[in-house]
């Protein structure tokens, strides 16, 4: 008899786990579709109820409110890169937390497939006379400001090897960046006003040492490349005939999709 209520008692007890375990709260897990807009929107970190340190976030629309752009940190949607300027279109795995932090969202985002990606920028106005000298550029409205910081100092050895200023090796020629840093502080009074693509710098007006003419590239979403900036033959003068110790200054006008100027940067490469 005893054989006999033993298993029982075991698969009862089993029987009564597995409704417990049904009776849990469950994560819910859904795909979506999320519309991510070029401009970007200000956001205030849970718990800053005075709203004092407004931090710069994506707008999306999301399917329980399609109608609205809401507020979303970069990095949220895990796999996925944000750069301004770009419109996107996103299939995204959307979970549903039962049982989220007490401070933080509900809801955890992964993208799935980026679906769409435009650039999208304002019509650009023609630029009428030619840059010369920096005294040709016009400004926008309020600028120069002092938004971003470059490098100030390159090493360039005889191999071609290009070094920052703390000693870190930078990638090769044709990959190295020169990374634009936003160091626009949060309590500034046009913070929001400098956050809007107007205030974006699409462009840098290149001045260089070497060479007569202004030219004009494009920065992507970090900051222009090098090579750009600093043409080959300019990079083999400076690799092979410039001495040690020597040093030359360039000259950067970001400006906007206008091409309207927003700041002056220099920065110089010596010789190593």
């Amino acid at each position: 008899m005893n054989k006999l209520i033993i298993p029982f008692l075991f698969i009862a007890c089993l029987f009564m786990a597995s409704c417990l375990n049904d009776d849990e709260p469950k994560n819910k897990v859904e795909e979506i579709r999320i519309m991510v807009s070029s401009e970007t929107g200000v956001t205030y970190h849970w718990g800053d109820d005075k709203k004092e340190y407004p931090i710069e976030c994506m707008l999306v629309k999301l399917p329980d409110d399609p109608d609205r752009w809401q507020p979303m940190m970069f990095g949220e949607i895990e796999g996925f890169t944000y750069e301004r300027g770009h419109e996107y279109y996103l299939s995204v795995r959307r979970t549903t937390l039962a049982n989220p932090p007490a401070d933080g969202s509900c809801y955890t985002y992964s993208l799935i497939k980026v679906l769409s990606d435009k650039l999208v920028v304002e019509p650009e106005e023609p630029v009428d006379k030619e840059i010369t000298s920096i005294n040709d550029i016009e400004y926008q409205n309020l600028c120069p400001f002092n938004k971003y910081a470059i490098e100030p100092l390159y090493y360039v050895s005889g191999d071609g090897t290009i070094t920052y200023s703390d000693g870190r090796e930078a990638p090769s020629y044709k990959n190295a960046r020169i990374y634009l840093e936003n160091i626009l502080p949060n309590d500034d009074p046009n913070w929001i006003t400098f956050q809007q693509i107007p205030y974006q710098a699409t462009y840098s007006y290149v001045f260089s040492p070497l060479s007569a003419d202004v030219r004009l590239i494009r920065n992507e979403s970090s900051g222009p490349m090098f090579k750009n900036v600093v043409t080959e033959d300019e990079f083999n003068y400076i690799v092979k005939d410039m001495q040690v110790n020597e040093e030359l200054e360039y000259t950067l006008v970001l400006a906007n999709v206008y091409k309207l100027g927003l700041q002056n940067l220099t920065f110089k490469i010596k010789k190593k």
